[in-house]
């Protein structure tokens, strides 16, 4: 929707400091001109900015900035520009919508507060996801759906219970997601690591691992991955699988951005699994409120009732008011067009940070940006000494995150560096990456 191209437009000139609080926004008939729209649609666009709080009208003079709202060029010399959180962007993340979903699920739903629902999860809701991840090629009868209180749970189960192929270790790569490093740690979980770069798995190693090291399952996350941005081809998910099936090796795969990609031709390593091996885990929490805590699961026949005896003596069952409330935001086209305005800024958030690095060549780093997702990353060539580079640049308020957290041996020295853009604008990369590739020598 072109109102929607101009709610975008004005946010980006606002982040890059060309709108201050106080002054006038463009008029109704210079963004029809300049955008080739009508009246309706312009005031609809500045509509929408009034809701979220960002502007405001004043009758026969125009609009303006709300101070503090979204400018933040003001004293930047000053503010750290994080690139280390995974947290996503608060600025864009739909408050009201959800909490008016909310307010109509506690009255549609206020029986099933006095007593909990089924662990699965509420029927509606697994009705509305089945439906929903056809979308992402996700094909699967409603029994084999289950919602958990974030995908954090349901990994949690996984490491517990016990699974059909009766084997006791965890396969990850490296680096890696590393709330789940923790979750096999307290649970005193054996695992063991395989390397993932830029070129992806060596397979000999896997077929070796697989054959040779009793692996329960294997977690993966295939796309935008956590913490490098690298994804998997079609080709090589299915060299996965192949291997999966060979060894009797179960894949739990953390699809947590799926709503992030730009390329609808990449489907999940679920869509291209014949041999039922794949457990399918999508998360709202990413890309709706981190607090919402609600994950659906897509399970193999063989673990649903090993997982449902699991899950209903965790937690009995997942918030109904936030099932109820997720229920509403997709059924109501809201999750849609949220995700839709998600993909249009982090795609040009990387756009911008591969133009930067560009820009800004520095011969001792390799940068790995990819089209869209949260994170990026870049391998210092030269230097065995990343945790030195990481205070440096924190002393000129530029933050990172610590790679050993991704990895099980944290007394290897690091070359790969994480850098998310998950709450950083377009002039904060552009002067966060001119700092980096300065200081890096």
């Amino acid at each position: 929707m072109k109102y929607d191209v101009i709610y975008t437009y004005i946010k980006e000139e606002i982040f890059k400091g060309y709108i201050k609080p106080g002054k006038k926004l463009p008029s109704i008939r210079n963004i029809c001109k300049k955008f080739e729209c009508s009246k309706i649609t312009a005031a609809k666009a500045y509509g929408l900015l009034i809701k979220d709080h960002i502007i405001y009208s004043v009758p026969k003079s125009g609009y303006y900035l709300i101070e503090n709202s979204l400018n933040m060029n003001n004293n930047l010399d000053n503010k750290s520009i994080d690139f280390s959180t995974s947290a996503p962007d608060e600025r864009i993340l739909p408050y009201k919508e959800f909490q008016d979903c909310l307010n109509q699920a506690l009255n549609l739903y206020k029986g099933n507060l006095i007593s909990p629902p089924s662990t699965q999860g509420v029927e509606n809701l697994i009705c509305t996801i089945q439906k929903q991840l056809q979308n992402y090629q996700i094909f699967a009868d409603k029994q084999y759906i289950f919602i958990t209180a974030g995908s954090q749970q349901a990994i949690n189960i996984f490491t517990m219970m016990d699974f059909p192929n009766s084997k006791k270790n965890v396969l990850i790569e490296e680096p890696t997601y590393y709330g789940v490093i923790e979750s096999l740690k307290l649970n005193n979980i054996n695992i063991i690591g395989i390397n993932r770069t830029s070129k992806g798995l060596n397979f000999y190693e896997l077929e070796n691992i697989f054959k040779h090291k009793d692996i329960k399952f294997f977690y993966i996350i295939p796309r935008f991955h956590n913490p490098t941005g690298f994804s998997y081809s079609n080709s090589e998910k299915k060299q996965i699988l192949k291997l999966c099936q060979k060894y009797n090796v179960y894949i739990v795969e953390d699809d947590y951005l799926a709503d992030l990609d730009i390329e609808r031709k990449s489907d999940p390593i679920y869509a291209l699994d014949p041999y039922s091996k794949v457990i399918y885990l999508k998360t709202y929490s990413k890309v709706l409120l981190p607090g919402l805590r609600i994950s659906a699961i897509v399970l193999p026949k063989e673990i649903l009732k090993t997982f449902g005896k699991y899950k209903k003596w965790n937690d009995l069952s997942t918030s109904v008011l936030s099932q109820g409330a997720l229920e509403i935001y997709i059924k109501s086209g809201m999750f849609d067009i949220h995700t839709k305005k998600l993909r249009e800024v982090y795609s040009k958030r990387m756009a911008c940070l591969n133009k930067c690095v560009k820009t800004c060549y520095n011969s001792n780093i390799i940068w790995h940006v990819p089209p869209s997702g949260f994170f990026a990353s870049f391998e210092v060539v030269n230097s065995t000494h990343i945790d030195y580079i990481i205070n440096g640049l924190k002393s000129k308020n530029i933050l990172l995150t610590d790679p050993n957290i991704f990895y099980l041996n944290t007394n290897v020295p690091k070359k790969l560096v994480r850098l998310s853009v998950s709450r950083t604008n377009t002039f904060e990369i552009q002067k966060g990456i001119n700092k980096i590739c300065t200081i890096i020598k």
